[in-house]
This record gives structure tokens, sequence and C-alpha cells, in this order.
């Protein structure tokens, strides 16, 4: 089972939730679930259209009457707001703002070969923010230790900054790995989108 997109009821990305929340919303009635052509879909005709899948990138849920495809994107029926215009603070979305590299030597490196580090080591008074905190490589982190990067002889090689949102494009491009659905929609909003002039 993987994530389902949220986009609300003008068709805008805002959120992505596990699997079990959008099929909660979807059978209470708050959400239609949208098919890889963005028809949407209640609950009882998702049912139906479910049987007759042979498979589905989103998986299944079996029920002791029923199978139902777990809906890669959903529509919320009432809410047409927009998120708050910034990148959430997680884990994945700081390694996605460094692209999987060291911000002390440069290489690019695996998830599990990353660290978060604080510049300003919280030993020191140093925040848990975006303007604190970078990737490092593991043995760039172990070398760094409980110092300034000056303390180190280390050099920082960028500035930790907030990645700055760009609608429900930073949102999708924050989530990986992509699908095919979501990568649909990024598309359609990037070329339906008006210019700033």
């Amino acid at each position: 089972m993987s994530d389902t997109l949220v986009l609300n009821r003008n068709y805008y990305a805002i959120h992505i939730m596990d699997w079990q929340r959008a099929m909660s919303l979807l059978y209470q009635g708050h959400a239609d679930a949208l098919d890889e052509n963005l028809q949407p879909y209640g609950f009882e005709d998702w049912k139906e259209l479910s049987a007759s899948m042979e498979s589905h990138p989103g998986g299944f849920i079996n029920t002791v009457t029923y199978r139902i495809a777990v809906p890669e994107v959903i529509r919320l029926k009432r809410y047409d707001r927009l998120p708050k215009g910034e990148v959430k603070f997680t884990r994945r979305n700081i390694y996605e703002h460094y692209r999987h590299k060291c911000c002390y030597c440069g290489g690019k490196f695996k998830t599990n070969e990353l660290n978060l580090d604080h510049v300003i080591p919280r030993s020191k008074g140093g925040d848990t923010d975006w303007s604190n905190i970078v990737t490092a490589c593991i043995p760039c982190n172990a070398r760094k230790s409980d110092k300034s990067p000056r303390e180190a002889g280390m050099k920082l090689l960028v500035k930790p900054t907030r990645p700055v949102w760009k609608g429900s494009i930073s949102l999708l491009k924050f989530s990986l790995p992509m699908k095919t659905t979501w990568q649909k929609l990024i598309d359609a909003k990037y070329w339906d989108s008006e210019l700033m002039k």
C-alpha cells in the first residue's frame, strides 16, 4: 500500500496522506477517488470499478465481502483552500532540499549514508530549524562532531536555507517516489498555470 495524493475541490494538490486516512475520507463521503483520467468516483462507484480491475498501482484492500483499490489520488468534495506556502520541516524534505548531498564534502549519498547536522551544535544553542540544519555524510558528521564548522576546520559548502514553496509542484517535488498519476497532475499544472509578469 502506498500514500495518496489529496486534491482540493478545485483539483490543486494540497497534501499527501497515508492510504488508511484516504480510504476513510472516501468511505465517509468527504472525498472522491480519481482514476488515471482524473474522473471522480464516490465510494460505491469506486468499489464497483475496483471489482473489474485486475491490478492497481496503489494495491487493494480485501474485506470479507469485496476487494477495493487504494486510490492514488483523491479529491476533497468541500475543501477549496490551498496549503500554507511553506515546505514542511521533515527529514525527507531536508534530504530532498540538499539533493542528498553532504553540505561539507559535496558528495552525493544514499539516504542511509547521510545524517542531519546542526551547523551550530545544540549544545552551543543551535536551533533545530531550516536555518541551522544541513545534510552531512556520516564521515563528515563524525569529524565535525559537537563543534562549529570553523572549530572543526571544515567549510560549509552551502548556506542553510528554507526551500521556496512553489505551490503543488513543491508538494509533489518533496514526495518520492513520484507516481505516474501524480506526474500527470504536475505536468498539467505546469503547462496550464498562468505565468507571473
